[in-house]
């Protein structure tokens, strides 16, 4: 499918959110879209890695890492998996590091900003509740579009324009 945020801000304004323009783009693909798959955790990326070597499914993982500055919650490791288990994007509440190869992996990547600390490693978070950040209140399975103009999502899949 085809789209424009812009567009699809534009045809369905009172079905989609659209989130503040807080996000910088890092993967090689600008422009994804799916269903969500939801974590919540705070500087720990264990639940990031365990969610991208599921098959992704065409899905987006939406990470809210509290919109922490202090560490990355994805490296070009994780990209590579994204990749290569069929995950459309990532869309990063926080940081990611590695930006450079990640610019050339075949997956979308979406966050606040770069840092090179890596996260911690404890398992603590949580998956598949709702998440609420950047203007955004996002449940499983609810549609995430996003592109160089931006992100907006729906409660369901919404036809191009």
């Amino acid at each position: 499918m085809s789209f424009a945020t812009t567009d699809l801000s534009d045809k369905y304004t009172h079905a989609v959110q659209v989130a503040e323009p807080i996000f910088r783009d890092f993967g090689g693909k600008l422009a994804f879209h799916g269903p969500a798959k939801t974590l919540k955790l705070f500087e720990d990326n264990t639940l990031v890695r365990a969610s991208l070597e599921q098959p992704g499914e065409g899905r987006v993982l939406v990470v809210d890492g509290g919109g922490s500055m202090r560490c990355a919650l994805v490296g070009d490791q994780l990209g590579e998996l994204a990749v290569k288990n069929g995950w459309a994007g990532i869309l990063v509440y926080g940081c990611i590091r590695d930006s450079a190869v990640i610019a050339t992996q075949a997956v979308g990547v979406k966050a606040m900003a770069t840092h090179p600390r890596k996260s911690l490693k404890k398992g603590v978070g949580e998956e598949d509740l709702t998440v609420s950040f950047a203007g955004l209140t996002i449940v499983p399975g609810a549609w995430v579009y996003a592109d160089a103009d931006g992100v907006v999502v729906s409660a369901e899949e919404l036809q191009s324009v």
